[in-house]
């Protein structure tokens, strides 16, 4: 790998009025390499590649050189394929890659030109779509493909990818990470934003931390590791994240504060039944396609079921629709809190208030609005919600800000249950450490919490027992006798089918 640096960002400053977001931050990159860039939400890695981008402008003293020439010398250079894909559904992947950039005889677009000029670079990633696909009927991570083929057509030798395997399936990631590693072989380097040590710890040769908007140093791929980046990231060491204050371990001897009992879908989900105690931390693992979110939108009623039962503390309750679900107790967090979850445009405010809005209704349905006001403040301080006044859209948050708003919004209906599903997914260290100490106050609280997870660190660090899943039923449990540790070889035996499945695997469920 040359030693000749393809980006040097040099004192990079940006203030926006009395906030300054970046101070004095110095970046390199090399050619061919993957450079990871991390840090929480309000960091400034944003801001630092918009300045990269052109899309803003660093304060008077910074400067950005790419292959020797300024910024504005080097536009082409750069590419940015950003976390919500920019591409037009209805045009072919070729119209898509040269979108701005039409190749035109005499002001008609010349289609068989561009076709000629986009496969190639297509065949270069190694895609199984062709030039004529559209765009409307291609998944995700092949949409995601469609940027990356855009970003080559303007001879980018920069490439910025923020988080791009947010919404991928496991494949659909294998398959980004070999056409990473292709791009690198030609000596594109990569500038790779990512919350997900995981995948930092596989594809970087180096990483750059930004903390509150300074830059707090650079190690090396031998020298990466979880301590390190964690105590760089939030100034404080990975041993606090997973810390329990509820007590040991609830009390299984008695009534259930929630029972399921065969619950199916008519397809993927079959026949599962388990028990949740109060104050108990029950994960949920499975491996992607595993049915667990089906499994807990079939409790909470935003689906419909074929069979199965819920109960409170040992009365059958009414869960056929959400809006039942809240009003026996049971409360959903959304995987996908920007389609399902937030009303983005709404006010924080707004967004908090939205389910229990009635509450403020006075004679002839007039809104009391300062309760709602003091409501949605209080929700800002307890949660620790980072915005300058609660009139804010959500839009504008930070993915750890936006979740802890929708987390408050579920919260003030007083559920008895709450049902987690990836609540930390896209969100950086320090909010991750903030929810984990949520759900260990609602546990001290009595309330009893589901939480599904993909991260198998995340759910043993939080979880008092884990349920595994496996196509669409109940595989068994973790740790198989309580009062035994959670180990992340025996969730993945029963995730893959690698061990036979304990007979009383319900029954466990069920302890």
């Amino acid at each position: 790998m040359s030693q000749s640096p393809i980006l040097e960002m040099r004192n990079i400053s940006k203030t926006f009025g009395a906030v300054r977001a970046l101070k004095d931050v110095s970046l390199s990159v090399l050619p061919g390499e993957l450079h990871a860039l991390m840090g929480e939400n309000g960091a400034g890695k944003s801001t630092l590649m918009k300045i990269l981008s052109g899309a803003y402008t660093a304060d008077p003293g910074g400067t950005v050189i790419i292959e020797g020439h300024s910024r504005t010398e080097a536009a082409g250079s750069v590419a940015v394929i950003y976390q919500e894909l920019s591409l037009a559904p209805n045009l072919t992947v070729a119209e898509n890659m040269f979108l701005g950039r039409e190749i035109a005889n005499r002001g008609i677009l010349n289609r068989s030109a561009t076709l000629e000029r986009a496969q190639p670079i297509l065949d270069r990633l190694g895609v199984h779509f062709d030039a004529r696909s559209k765009v409307g009927d291609l998944s995700l991570g092949e949409r995601q493909m469609v940027e990356i083929a855009r970003a080559l057509t303007t001879d980018a030798r920069l490439i910025v990818m923020d988080e791009p395997t947010t919404s991928l399936s496991a494949r659909e990631t294998e398959r980004l990470f070999e056409v990473i590693a292709r791009l690198k072989s030609h000596g594109i380097a990569i500038i790779y934003i990512s919350h997900r040590m995981e995948e930092v710890y596989a594809l970087a040769d180096r990483c750059s931390v930004l903390r509150d908007g300074v830059y707090i140093g650079t190690l090396d791929r031998s020298e990466l590791s979880a301590q390190k980046l964690v105590s760089m990231m939030v100034g404080r060491d990975l041993d606090s994240f997973y810390k329990k204050g509820h007590i040991a371990s609830p009390d299984h001897t008695g009534t259930p504060l929630l029972s399921v009992r065969d619950m199916s879908d008519g397809g993927l989900v079959k026949g599962c039944s388990f028990d949740l105690y109060r104050g108990e931390v029950l994960g949920i693992a499975g491996l992607v396609g595993s049915g667990r979110t089906e499994l807990a939108r079939l409790i909470y009623g935003a689906d419909p079921r074929t069979s199965g039962t819920v109960a409170i503390d040992g009365r059958d309750i009414d869960t056929s629709s959400p809006r039942a679900a809240l009003d026996a107790g049971v409360a959903y967090l959304t995987e996908d809190r920007k389609k399902l979850g937030l009303f983005l445009d709404m006010s924080i405010s707004d967004n908090v208030n939205v389910g229990v809005i009635e509450r403020d209704a006075k004679s002839g349905g007039r809104l009391d609005f300062r309760a709602a006001a003091r409501r949605a403040n209080d929700a800002i301080k307890a949660l620790a919600v980072k915005a300058p006044t609660a009139r804010m859209p959500v839009g504008g948050l930070s993915g750890g800000n936006q979740q802890k708003v929708l987390i408050a919004r579920l919260l003030e209906t007083g559920p008895k249950v709450v049902i987690l599903d990836e609540p930390t997914r896209g969100v950086d260290v320090g909010a991750k450490s903030e929810i984990y100490k949520l759900i260990d106050g609602l546990a001290r609280k009595g309330v009893g919490v589901v939480m599904i997870s993909s991260e198998l660190a995340e759910i043993i660090g939080v979880a008092d027992r884990v349920l595994v899943m496996r196509e669409g039923h109940i595989a068994g449990q973790v740790p198989a006798q309580l009062g035994q540790a959670i180990s992340q070889e025996a969730i993945m035996e029963l995730s893959t089918g690698s061990v036979s499945e304990p007979a009383t695997a319900t029954e466990g469920a069920m302890q």
